[in-house]
């Protein structure tokens, strides 16, 4: 907890806000006391103190989960990461500890954004199609996370429209923002063209004064696993293909300047890191 208050406070504030979580520790302590005392005083035996305790424990961290969801979210990607893949990340320094960035990264599985959330030091708000917010377990994990849907133009103006303006406030406030330009999860394990979708996220951000670096990235390894499309009659229909922690990897390449990005550059960059394997 005191790395993490280190990392995210504000220097100017970092001292204070020790300060204050020093202060608060000090209070509950000598409340926990007291509370213990009346239980032991109104004939609860040791026990059932342990007992209340737990239960109170559960009760609180539930509430935290879910005001700050980013705690529980980080504990799923690292579980699956290694419990389910053997995960490895090269370049993971090239991704920014502070300021805005986009992540611009291949799309292979329905899990792509909880191994990126499992290699990065950051939350991360991704852009994702409207669609797999109704994949069960895996929409619930996406909106817990924050992910902003998107739709076609065509299809849905007003929900393509409020995406953009949020991927521009994300940027905005300083985070990370994910986004796969290939517009969908690939069919058959090759690398789609990217759509314009990244340069209007960056127009936009541009638009409100915010130039952020974009970092290329390729999982690699996924195709073929369980929660890819390599099946011809749907995604996720034989568990063990591949058996269990298969290895598969994340490159992360070097920053390019946000002004520098083309889709067809950038697309060229993610299948140099696809290759190193």
């Amino acid at each position: 907890m005191y790395a993490l208050i280190q990392l995210r406070a504000q220097p100017t504030h970092r001292a204070r806000i020790i300060a204050a979580n020093n202060i608060l520790n000090a209070l509950f302590m000598i409340a926990s006391a007291l509370i213990a005392g009346a239980l032991i005083g109104a004939g609860l035996t040791i026990p059932q103190i342990f007992l209340l305790v737990g239960i109170a424990n559960a009760v609180v961290a539930a509430y935290i989960f879910l005001l700050v969801p980013e705690y529980l979210l980080r504990f799923i990607a690292w579980v699956a990461s290694r419990f389910i893949y053997r995960f490895r990340v090269r370049g993971d320094e090239a991704i920014p500890t502070e300021g805005p960035a986009v992540l611009a990264c291949n799309h292979v599985s329905f899990v792509d954004a909880v191994l990126l959330m499992a290699a990065s030091p950051r939350p991360i708000y991704f852009v994702m199609d409207h669609r797999i917010f109704k994949v069960p377990v895996l929409g619930w994990l996406f909106r817990l996370a924050k992910a902003i849907p998107i739709a076609p133009q065509k299809e849905d103006p007003v929900v393509y429209e409020a995406a953009f303006a949020r991927a521009a406030q994300v940027l905005r406030e300083g985070d990370l923002l994910a986004i796969f330009p290939e517009g969908g999860i690939t069919r058959d394990g090759q690398l789609q063209p990217f759509k314009g979708g990244i340069m209007k996220v960056l127009e936009t951000a541009k638009a409100e004064g915010v130039e952020p670096p974009v970092i290329p990235m390729a999982l690699t390894h996924l195709w073929g696993s369980f929660f890819s499309r390599i099946e011809q009659g749907g995604a996720m229909v034989r568990p063990f293909r591949r058996g269990l922690f298969n290895r598969v990897g994340l490159n992360v390449g070097a920053p390019v300047p946000a002004a520098q990005v083309e889709p067809a550059m950038l697309q060229a960059r993610v299948g140099q890191l696809l290759a190193l394997g």
